[in-house]
């Protein structure tokens, strides 16, 4: 592979390389493991993500958030079809893509991109777009207008995420700049957090927080949804290389790893600060683990692994604290503390193991940076800074736009007190 082509994510790896093949063939063992990946990275959402955010909730809106995870797939698969993924994967310009690809316009069923099957490409691309919505809403729940969630979500999608999705793995500037995020650190992880950081100050705290206890309903359900995350997780990070070899099996194993060191880690705080562990604890550093690692996973070793999830584990414990004990901020399933905070540490971490400097040392990177950890860094930070911005200004700008239609963003008082579930969707979770 020609060194110019090192360091590019490996969505735009997969572009780059149309250009080096004479007569692109299609590679079954590849597609199939994509295929796999992709159902994995579904599977994340629907039923994982779902699961797991319905137990955080209190029992009269547990339907309320499963509806949300299924009415976001439904927005954001359409969407993607329409124009979402022109607007990532189109040639575009460094901003943003084009429409020559709406509506899937020109991609056949012999269709190829590298040596899989473009319309794959497509789909596996589909579900990344479908749960990073999805993560948003564990910030707002308990409290959001249901056709608001939808309305948002969907416009967020077309502003925010594929210009983004665009700049990092489209062929856009920070990757033509080298940008390292492997498999959605920034254009997942961070834009997510930053979006549910925004969304709550605007939508505004739950009527009784802090002072009213809110605890989750349901942890067995809660239990079962993160179990589902750390399995899919493996199709998200692994599925990532979009082949099947030893860069999607070290991909796994680091994930694995650092999910596990988040684990404990996280368990381990709370041990030292409260005398007793918790499960809600542990299923949470996992997730911290997991998010954290995503944009490492293509680049680093095992022991960077273990670095990262410890560290992901230590901080957004710490994030998590901050932002609801000491800034008193509702982000009802700590979605910027765990994605945010995990993600901007992933993306900035990976600058250090991947560096040229200490690739050469076993068990961290591979060396896979543009020349030195300063450089690296210096473009990790840039994106880091550039994608907060940037979703920052594009989220509340959207909020604004959805109220304006929807007549505010939020259910009233009322409404919230009865629970969303009867309120706007008139079902309940469980018998009387």
């Amino acid at each position: 592979m020609a060194l110019k082509h090192r360091f590019l994510p490996a969505f735009g790896l997969i572009l780059s390389g149309m250009a080096h093949a004479d007569t692109p063939t299609l590679n079954s063992g590849n597609t199939a493991w994509v295929l796999t990946a992709t159902a994995l990275v579904l599977f994340m959402t629907l039923p994982g993500l779902a699961l797991f955010y319905g137990g955080l909730v209190r029992t009269k809106n547990v339907l309320s958030v499963l509806m949300q995870c299924f009415g976001i797939a439904g927005v954001a698969s359409i969407l993607w079809f329409l124009a979402g993924y022109s607007l990532s994967f189109g040639a575009g310009n460094p901003w943003i893509g084009d429409f020559s690809k709406a509506l899937l316009f020109g991609i056949g069923r012999d269709s190829l991109q590298g040596d899989i099957p473009e319309s794959l490409f497509v789909l596996f691309q589909m579900t990344f777009a479908v749960v990073t919505p999805a993560l948003i809403l564990g910030a707002v729940a308990e409290r959001m207008k249901f056709s608001s969630v939808l309305l948002f979500s969907g416009l967020w999608l077309l502003v925010v995420y594929a210009p983004i999705c665009h700049w990092v793995w489209g062929g856009g500037w920070l990757m033509t700049r080298g940008m390292i995020d492997f498999a959605g650190g920034s254009v997942v992880h961070i834009t997510a957090g930053v979006a549910a950081l925004v969304a709550a100050l605007m939508v505004g705290n739950r009527t009784g927080f802090p002072s009213t206890p809110m605890p989750p309903h349901n942890m067995t359900m809660t239990v079962t949804g993160a179990g589902m995350l750390w399995v899919g997780w493996f199709g998200f990070n692994g599925g990532s290389a979009l082949m099947a070899n030893g860069n999607a099996s070290m991909a796994m194993l680091v994930t694995h790893l650092s999910a596990a060191a988040g684990a404990l880690a996280w368990m381990a705080m709370e041990w030292f600060k409260y005398s007793k562990p918790s499960v809600l604890g542990i299923v949470t550093g996992m997730v911290a683990g997991l998010g954290t690692i995503t944009p490492a996973s293509g680049s680093v070793g095992p022991a960077a692994a273990l670095v990262i999830g410890l560290s992901a584990g230590v901080i957004c414990f710490f994030a998590t604290q901050w932002i609801k004990r000491g800034l008193k901020i509702d982000d009802s399933l700590d979605v910027f503390p765990v994605h945010g905070v995990g993600g901007i540490l992933g993306t900035f971490l990976v600058g250090i193991f991947a560096s040229t400097e200490l690739g050469v040392f076993s068990g961290f990177g591979f060396g896979t940076g543009i020349s030195t950890m300063a450089a690296q860094l210096g473009v990790q930070i840039t994106g880091i800074v550039a994608t907060a911005l940037y979703t920052a200004a594009a989220t509340w700008l959207l909020i604004k736009v959805t109220g304006m239609i929807t007549g505010g963003v939020r259910v009233s008082r009322e409404d919230e007190v009865q629970g969303l579930d009867q309120s706007l969707h008139e079902e309940s979770g469980y018998i009387p």
